[in-house]
Parts: structure tokens; C-alpha cells; sequence
């Protein structure tokens, strides 16, 4: 059966004081050819603010998107039936998230519960404030209101950007028991156990591991053999790799690396991190340096070793996500109004220029869909 693939862009279309622009026009789809890395215009879905985090379902028929607004006491999440046939999106319905500044979504791997993560701003004891809320998942693919929220309490030594908890990345366990959450502002990823059942989170019997002063871990992404968990520090311009123990949810760090060469460089922050399907190689975002850390995954240990960095022919990358034939890397260049396209050499895990570029304001965050076709 023939396949192409989609690809589901959300981009910034209203202005906030720590973003430069906001050009885009909400929701973009565009084809993305897997054999030459081409990026087409398909579609453009307005009528959503500042869509800067999607998540697909993992059946693939509903793309959820968080709206980060400045100034809003909570964020938003919104749910689209996706027509796989043309990539047109349909709207379902919306939830509030519980906090400001919803930052990131994610699935439990039933499909039944989505987790969103609010970076949160404003003064301490506003409600809700709430740094993770968990939504049921509806038949039609709507979003229920939330079953279970919890919120954290701390900050840490970088008083401009640790004030307060910021969480920005809550994912699932291999064995759908746990969730993770990076939360930047305390230096902590902390663990919740998960009922799948109920919706509801409660603290893991190892309720969190400690990252150095300052790190704020930002993103995270599980190893395929669910072994390791590797995490970016944005404002340590590090990942840290920890071993993990499924029984109890505890973290051990067995390194921190820089994502940046020997020479370093101003002002850099992390932002996302990937892993490739074999899990032999990790990637990691430099906002600054603007580049891709690339390393290798020694088996078994989840120990680091840094291969190279590759430029991202744009300006901030905030986002990416390789396609399921693991020969490209598509990252949302968000200063630069473009979503870039690295080609991937499957056996070095190296990146490298492709010359293709799609055009689009304020690129957040891309996803990509295989369907048939």
C-alpha cells in the first residue's frame, strides 16, 4: 500500500513579551515527501490563538493543540478530526488547562488520557496554577474535562527564570504506569504514579530526582528499550541521561554532557530533544548556536558520547520531529519564519543540509502523520 505524509505545524499569531514575532496564521498542514524531504502547502487553520504545542492521538485520527497566551489565567487545549485523506482539520472542542501557559501535550500510550503541562505565570496563590492536568479522551475524540491536576511548589537559583515552578514536558512511562515531568523552574523531574483507569496521579514511590542547581531540565523522551530517560537542560545548555527503574519510577543520573562545542557560546538555551526509532542516537535543540547536538547511545547504559553538531539554516529552533523513515529531521525554525529539513544518515545518527524549507510565520512545533495514500 502506497503512504505519504503529513505534516502538522502550530505557529505563534499573537504577540507575548518573550517572543520576537507573531506571524503565523494558526494551524498549517503541508505534505512532506520522504523520498526528497520536500515541504507543500495543503491547508491553514485559523481561529486558534497561538497553537505553540500539538500532539497526534496514537491512532492517528485527532491532533490536540495547547494555546500559549500571554496574559491569560489559564491556557487552552483543542481537539481536530483529522481528514486523513487531505489533511484537513476539523475542530471538536476545547478544555482549559488549569494553568497558564499550557506548554506541551502528550498521550498515555491507551489513547484514553492526554497530559498537559502549564509553564504557569502570575503570582503564587492565583488558582488554579495547576503544573499538570490530565483530560479523558472522548469517543469522537473530544476532550473531557479534567480528571486529576496536580500542582508543585519551589523555585531555584535563576531568579529571572526559576522564580516559581515552570513545567514544560509531562510524558508517559514505557509500561504506562509513570509520568514524568521536567519542570525547569524547581530542578526537578518529578514522577507520578498513573492510574489508567481513573486519570489520577499520585506521587511514585521515588517521587522525583534533582538535577543540578540551575539546569532547568525542559524536555524529556523515554529510550525505545525503556532503559534510559534523557532530558535537556535549557538553561545548562546540557541533556542529562538517567537509568530507569520501572519498578519504583526512580532516576539515576549516569551523566550530563554539554550540547555545545568545546568553544561554547553566549546566551545558548536547550529546547527539544529526540531519539532515534533504534534508539542508537539523540538529538538535542541549541536556541543560540542554532544547531542540532548529535550523540551516540552506548547500549545498555544510556551513556553519552557527542558526534558532531549540525546547523539548522534558520533562527531558534524550538521544536522537531524526524520522520518515520528516519532519513530526515524537520525542526520549526521560529525567528525565522521556515521549518527546516536536515537529512539523517540512519547509520551514523550525523545530520547534514537537505536545501528544503517550508514556509511558514512563527513555526512552533511540527508532527508528522503517515496515511495511506
Amino acid at each position: 500500500m502506497s503512504t505519504r505524509t503529513l505534516a502538522f505545524i502550530g505557529t505563534l499569531n499573537r504577540p507575548a513579551p518573550y517572543f520576537s514575532s507573531c506571524s503565523g496564521p494558526g494551524l498549517a498542514v503541508m505534505g512532506f515527501d520522504e523520498a526528497t524531504g520536500a515541504l507543500s502547502p495543503l491547508h491553514e487553520t485559523g481561529g486558534i490563538d497561538n497553537p505553540s504545542y500539538l500532539t497526534l492521538d496514537p491512532a492517528g485520527g485527532a491532533l490536540y493543540a495547547t494555546s500559549e497566551v500571554y496574559g491569560w489565567p489559564e491556557g487552552v487545549v483543542t481537539a481536530y478530526r483529522i481528514d486523513r485523506a487531505t489533511g484537513a482539520l476539523t475542530y471538536i472542542n476545547k478544555q482549559a488547562t488549569r494553568g497558564s501557559i499550557a506548554a506541551h501535550a502528550s498521550f498515555d500510550h491507551t489513547g484514553r488520557w492526554l497530559f498537559v503541562s502549564n509553564y504557569r505565570m502570575g503570582e503564587d496563590g492565583v488558582r488554579p496554577q495547576q503544573a499538570v492536568a490530565v483530560f479523558p479522551i472522548e469517543a469522537d475524540g473530544g476532550i473531557g474535562p479534567a480528571a486529576c491536576s496536580v500542582a508543585h511548589q519551589g523555585s531555584g537559583p535563576n531568579t529571572a527564570r526559576q522564580e516559581a515552578p515552570h513545567p514544560h514536558c509531562a510524558i508517559i512511562s514505557p509500561d504506562n504506569r509513570f509520568v514524568l515531568v521536567a519542570d525547569l523552574g524547581i530542578d526537578r523531574i518529578v514522577v507520578y504514579a498513573f492510574d489508567a483507569t481513573t486519570g489520577q496521579l499520585t506521587p511514585a514511590p521515588a517521587p522525583f530526582v534533582q538535577s543540578a542547581p540551575g539546569n532547568g531540565p525542559r524536555h524529556l523522551v523515554f529510550a525505545p528499550d525503556g532503559r534510559s530517560v534523557f532530558a535537556t537542560n535549557e538553561l545548562a545548555s546540557s541533556v542529562s541521561a538517567f537509568a530507569w527503574n520501572p519498578a519504583t519510577g526512580a532516576l539515576t543520573n549516569v551523566q550530563t554532557a554539554s550540547t555545545l562545542p568545546p568553544e561554547g557560546h553566549p546566551d545558548n538555551t536547550c529546547s527539544d530533544i529526540g531519539i532515534s526509532a533504534d534508539g542508537r542516537f539523540l538529538y538535542a535543540a541549541n536556541r543560540g548556536h542554532h544547531s542540532i547536538a548529535c550523540f551516540a547511545v552506548e547500549a545498555g547504559s544510556g551513556r553519552l558520547a557527542a558526534i558532531g553538531h549540525c546547523p539548522i539554516f534558520g533562527d531558534t529552533p524550538r521544536q522537531f520531529s524526524i520522520d518515520l523513515s528516519g532519513n530526515f529531521l524537520l525542526i520549526t525554525n521560529q525567528n525565522s519564519d521556515q521549518v527546516s529539513v536536515l537529512k539523517r544518515d540512519p547509520a551514523t545518527g550525523l545530520l547534514s543540509g537537505s536545501g528544503q524549507q517550508g514556509a511558514v510565520g512563527t513555526p512552533m512545533c511540527v508532527k508528522l502523520l503517515r496515511v495511506p495514500g
